[in-house]
């Protein structure tokens, strides 16, 4: 046995006449510490002093620059020892007899960076080393992970399959020791593991989303293990759902936060973004009231952007933002206040029993008959609502009803209330003002005058008294004056027909003391009254009651 050792260190057989004996093997071999790797190695020789029954026996060792005896670190001659270290882990798994040579190395350490060369044994001639065609064995720190395999999206409540596997080059390279770790296992989960994979089945929670899992594996040698992390995606619905909220170009967004409320002025530039969390992703979607205006396609980031350059008060109300996903949905709801100066002021005109509403502008003119209750009504549109009064002639009006300022209550109208009455409007924001002229005609009001001859139309007076014949009878329906017969004063009624009238006598009752009262009316402007006896188309007519 010594005499084999000496020999190979000493290169017995390497005379010159062994030119045909050659070996072929790759120069350097690198492995990762802890794994195996296969050294390819083809070796020839003189086919001289044995047969084909001769036994060929191979031989790796380690080489030393100096003399000294050792162990081949793998052969196939089963008498010959081999060093204890590499014991189970060198492996020569080529066939000499058949021109192989190649080395298996398991559980690569870093003691194991060296020189290997290869010596051929067979017959009596056929004893060669092969100093001269080395390889270098370069061991490196372990980096290899294993691959773990988990499906994309898991459903909660679903079981999956997790896979790890630790493939090797070779089939004949030691399997590790597979191991899983994670907060989403359980004492359910089962394992199913070969040589080089190991299948987990689990079952996920909600909360297992973003977790992680791991899978080890472990080699023959102690401390020496890799690992690999996945971090599990468990579907949920929507959460977390934000609005972010800009109101000037180009400034940044900046969160909403808790409050329904967002007040912005007319005009003003406003920039909604809505975003939520979710998976599988969301899709996001803004409404008005009950109206969708914007949505998107599903999106694992970015949000749902509403913008409105230039913000009017339409655009006040319920903004709305729903995420939705198969899972679920969540919303969140904006109230838009848009606030502005007084606008669109206007006037409710309400006198006689009839509502009149107009947009009346600046010196608007109000005709009112002298008598008639007017009631005006001041409205403007403007947010935060504006405070309303009225004035007339710079001063201003106590208000009919104080819980509604802008009422203005006129009762009675009197020519003292002609004038012009003006409404102002205001608020923070600014203030708009409307007047009105209101004039009042007394031309339908009941007057009298006395029943006097040299008496004028124009002179005041409310009743006068005339005799009657009887309480039946009735002047004619055009009377321009009322002439009393005889020794009676002579009186006249003012009628607003054109022109003047003829002049009739009324008849001297038998009783002197009955009287006959007497009303002078004006009617400018009357409907025209179609009547039987009369073709005329155009005549005006009015009763005239005695009482």
């Amino acid at each position: 046995m010594l005499s084999l050792i000496l020999f190979a260190i000493l290169g017995g057989g390497s005379r010159a006449d062994y030119w045909r004996f050659s070996v072929r093997v790759q120069r350097t071999v690198t492995v990762q510490e802890g794994l195996c790797v296969l050294v390819s190695c083809t070796v020839s020789y003189p086919r001289q002093q044995w047969t084909d029954d001769t036994p060929a026996y191979g031989y790796w060792f380690e080489y030393q620059p100096t003399m000294t005896t050792d162990l081949p670190v793998a052969t196939n001659n089963q008498s010959q020892n081999v060093r204890t270290d590499a014991r189970g882990r060198f492996e020569l798994v080529g066939s000499p007899q058949n021109g192989t040579c190649s080395l298996l190395i398991r559980d690569a350490q870093m003691s194991d960076r060296a020189t290997y060369f290869f010596r051929i044994e067979r017959g009596t001639f056929v004893r060669y080393n092969f100093k001269e065609d080395v390889f270098s064995l370069n061991v490196i720190a372990l980096t290899r992970k294993p691959d773990v395999y988990v499906p994309e999206t898991l459903e909660p409540g679903h079981q999956v399959k997790a896979i790890c596997v630790f493939d090797s080059d070779f089939e004949r390279c030691p399997a590790p020791t597979f191991s899983w770790m994670g907060a989403a296992l359980s004492s359910q989960e089962t394992r199913l593991t070969t040589s080089h994979v190991s299948v987990l089945t689990l079952t996920p929670r909600p909360q297992d989303h973003g977790t992680d899992l791991t899978c080890r594996v472990d080699f023959s040698r102690k401390g020496v293990s890799a690992k690999n992390t996945v971090q599990l995606n468990v579907a949920y619905a929507p959460k977390g759902l934000n609005i972010s909220i800009s109101k000037a170009k180009g400034s940044a967004l900046e969160p909403q936060g808790d409050g329904p409320r967002l007040e912005v002025q007319k005009g003003q530039f406003l920039r909604m973004l809505c975003a939520a969390d979710s998976r599988p992703p969301t899709t996001l979607s803004w409404a008005l009231e009950d109206r969708v205006v914007s949505w998107s396609q599903p999106s694992g980031s970015g949000g749902l952007e509403l913008i409105l350059p230039e913000v009017t008060p339409g655009a006040a109300g319920r903004y709305t933002c729903r995420a939705e996903n198969r899972l679920g949905f969540l919303n969140r709801t904006l109230n838009l206040s848009v606030q502005y100066a007084p606008e669109h002021l206007r006037v409710m005109v309400s006198q006689a029993n009839r509502t009149v509403t107009e947009n009346l502008g600046n010196g608007t003119a109000l005709p009112v008959l002298e008598g008639q209750n007017l009631r005006l009504l001041c409205v403007a549109h403007s947010n935060p609502p504006a405070s309303l009064s009225w004035a007339r002639g710079g001063q201003t009006l106590h208000p009919s009803q104080p819980s509604d300022l802008g009422v203005l209550e006129l009762p009675q109208i009197q020519r003292e209330h002609e004038g012009e009455f003006t409404c102002h409007a205001q608020n923070p924001l600014g203030s708009q003002h409307v007047s009105l002229s209101l004039s009042v005609d007394s031309s339908c009001t009941p007057f009298a005058q006395p029943l006097k001859p040299e008496a004028s139309e124009s002179s005041p007076a409310r009743s006068w008294k005339a005799k009657r014949e009887s309480p039946s009878q009735t002047p004619p329906a055009d009377v321009n004056s009322l002439q009393p017969k005889d020794n009676q004063k002579r009186r006249h009624v003012s009628h607003g027909s054109p022109g003047p009238g003829p002049s009739h006598q009324v008849p001297e009752s038998k009783n002197e003391q009955e009287e006959i009262h007497y009303a002078a009316l004006n009617f400018p402007g009357l409907r025209p009254w179609e009547t039987q006896e009369s073709q005329e188309t155009n005549s005006e007519y009015a009763e005239i009651r005695f009482h």
